[in-house]
């Protein structure tokens, strides 16, 4: 397996040189730079001033700014020339697509230039072309043209270039040689890499974002390998394109960006929300704080003699099945509820479970947790016919559906099993202990694998791929220890840890532990976020947003409020709203159908990347795309509560 890390086990960062972006220093020793990207019109300059200082206020490190012609790139002298009159000296980034001419301005004024190399020199068709070598190496000395005069600009101003390849944007050369993949999102960026070092200029931070956390995280790695293989180590900007709002692009963000940062990879990171820009600060810092001094603070791992998990591809580990967790079954989710009093029906209604007293029947959610884990109390009421009760070993009831939970130990030790479905926590120890051999073939014992090491992912990774190597099939949950958090913390570390396995293919359920007495209700709802995120388990509709910006051709925050309102019981569907054609079709990625901005109060409608309608009123917009959705066969009616 090639390499994508300095290390499995050990946090180390991925040491990478040093860029200057004005007085700010990124990659190398330096801290983790946060950032964000104004929403305002470019042309707007005390509008962008003032939305540029409260994010640089609430801890924003560079301020990046849309210029998508000649007339921004060349305002952006005056935002610059007002925010250092103001003491504000925070570097600013210029957004370019489309238009080299743009980016040639902007890079004389600003301190660091961001291009797209799917569109800086590509006009994007969609169509497959079959490209002879000869073809091809022509269309590489086009790009050459095109993007070098770029290059000498930012050498001669010492301004710096991110080349920000996004998965949604690949051009059609790229598409039509390696497929839209994260080999092909690499390659694009290398295309640009290599002009630059032609020309020896190497100020570059590179970035490979996506929507589709899968896509993102093997694009990175790949990235990291190949550059390792070149004898390259540029700095990495990382980010997850269109996360969304709310809680959902949070936990998206965390998925992405965490996955990354646990593995070391990452110098600046940018949490791209359907919010305030200051918004995202916050949630950024939050996610890079606890790799400040995380090298000091993990216990010691064990290395992995040989990595049994391919880290560019998805597969799911195999596994066998026992009762509903394993095999070919979506991940499980596993409520704690063991310091709630669970004596009534009403108690079930906060993890997914609605029961009618007329009816006398259940109202099973989609996000309805698969099981309940009560500790010593006993249920005193019939549960609903989907729901599995996990007690502790000692009071274990031994009824239909009611599971025991055992340490290690204490398995190894009891005669009072269950013949369908055993719990049994497990750490890294126990795992490479000799008496593990003992539940390693036994069908009816899920292991839940849990860790206290500071560096909790690679810790629960190293022990399943431990199980790899023995050649198990036993399912595993993976719990994460909560203790003590807020819920921003909990919900932001618990998607980095879930997700980095989940990523990969490793785990057959989820469980947060935790002592809060009324949380259960979140933990649910972010337990399911997160396996929605991950792509391992869908549960309701997903929405491709991207963060505003002075591109933006509506109200964008209202407009994903208003349609999400309108189809949030949409199961498995995917909406992207866009504001402007920059970030659609393209960027929509794998959504099944898109709203798009595509002129001041005109939307297009998208299926799949296909546009449907063009041009419609911004007011008829949104029931144009209910009765697309419609007409598409995907939409139901909102289910009634019983």
């Amino acid at each position: 397996m090639k390499p994508y890390c300095t290390s499995l086990t050990e946090y180390s960062r991925f040491v990478t040189r040093e860029v200057s972006i004005g007085d700010v220093k990124l990659g190398g020793n330096n801290p983790i730079r946060v950032q964000s990207m104004t929403t305002t019109d470019t042309m707007n300059t005390i509008a962008t001033v003032e939305q540029s200082i409260r994010m640089i206020e609430a801890g924003c490190e560079l301020v990046r700014i849309t210029a998508p012609s000649k007339n921004e790139a060349e305002n952006l002298a005056n935002i610059k020339k007002e925010l250092r009159a103001r003491g504000y000296n925070t570097p600013l980034v210029a957004d370019i697509h489309f238009t080299p001419n743009a980016a040639e301005i902007a890079a004389r004024i600003v301190e660091k230039v961001r291009v797209n190399p799917g569109n800086y020199a590509d006009k994007k068709k969609f169509e497959l072309i079959d490209y002879t070598d000869a073809d091809y190496n022509e269309e590489l000395e086009r790009i050459r043209e095109k993007f070098t005069p770029l290059v000498n600009v930012c050498k001669e101003y010492g301004t710096a270039l991110r080349i920000g390849t996004n998965h949604g944007s690949l051009s059609d050369r790229i598409m039509s040689r390696y497929g839209d993949t994260p080999l092909g999102m690499v390659e694009s960026a290398m295309e640009f890499l290599r002009i630059c070092e032609d020309n020896n200029f190497r100020n570059i931070v590179i970035s490979m974002k996506a929507s589709n956390t899968q896509v993102m995280v093997q694009a990175y790695r790949l990235l990291v390998a190949t550059m390792i293989e070149n004898n390259m180590n540029y700095p990495l900007h990382l980010g997850v394109t269109e996360a969304g709002d709310g809680e959902d692009g949070r936990i998206k963000s965390a998925v992405g960006i965490g996955t990354l940062l646990e593995d070391g990879l990452g110098d600046t990171i940018r949490v791209s929300l359907t919010e305030e820009p200051e918004f995202e600060i916050p949630v950024a810092k939050a996610l890079v704080e606890p790799y400040n001094n995380r090298s000091e603070t993990q216990t010691p791992i064990p290395t992995i003699a040989t990595y049994p998990i391919n880290p560019y591809e998805y597969t799911r580990r195999t596994t066998h099945a026992t009762v509903n967790i394993g095999e070919r079954n979506v991940p499980r989710v596993i409520v704690d509820a063991h310091n709630l009093s669970i004596d009534s029906h009403v108690k079930l209604f906060r993890v997914g479970y609605n029961y009618s007293v007329p009816l006398d029947k259940w109202n099973i959610a989609d996000m309805a947790c698969d099981y309940l884990y009560v500790g010593n109390q006993s249920i005193p009421f019939e549960i609903p016919g989907t729901l599995g009760i996990i007690q502790d070993y000692s009071v274990w009831e031994q009824k239909e559906q009611h599971y025991p939970l055992f340490s290690f130990v204490d398995y190894i030790k009891s005669e009072k099993r269950s013949s369908e479905l055993n719990f049994v926590e497990c750490t890294l120890p126990d795992i490479l202990h000799e008496t593990f051999s003992v539940l390693k073939d036994d069908s009816t014992v899920v292991v839940v694998l849990k860790s206290n090491n500071t560096h909790t992912m690679a810790e629960l990774r190293c022990a399943i791929a431990q199980l790899l190597t023995m050649q198990s099939s036993i399912p595993v949950i993976v719990k994460y220890n909560g203790y003590g958090l807020t819920n921003e913390q909990l919900q932001l570390h618990a998607s980095t840890t879930f997700g980095g396995l989940l990523l990969d293919g490793l785990g057959d359920g989820v469980w947060i532990e935790s002592n809060a007495e009324h949380n259960q209700k979140f933990h649910n709802e972010t337990m399911f976020g997160i396996l929605q995120a991950t792509r391992t388990r869908i549960s309701k509709t997903e929405y491709i947003s991207c963060p505003s910006c002075g591109r933006t051709l509506f109200d964008l925050q209202e407009t994903t409020a208003n349609i999400r309102s309108r189809t949030s019981h949409l199961k498995g569907v995917k909406i992207g709203i866009m504001g402007c054609i920059v970030n659609g079709p393209g960027e929509m990625a794998d959504a099944d159908y898109g709203y798009v901005g595509s002129g001041v109060g005109k939307i297009s409608l998208y299926k799949g990347k296909e546009v449907i309608k063009k041009n419609i009123a911004s007011e008829n917009a949104v029931d144009e795309l209910i009765q697309l959705i419609k007409d598409g066969g995907d939409w139901v009616d909102v289910p009634l509560e019983i």
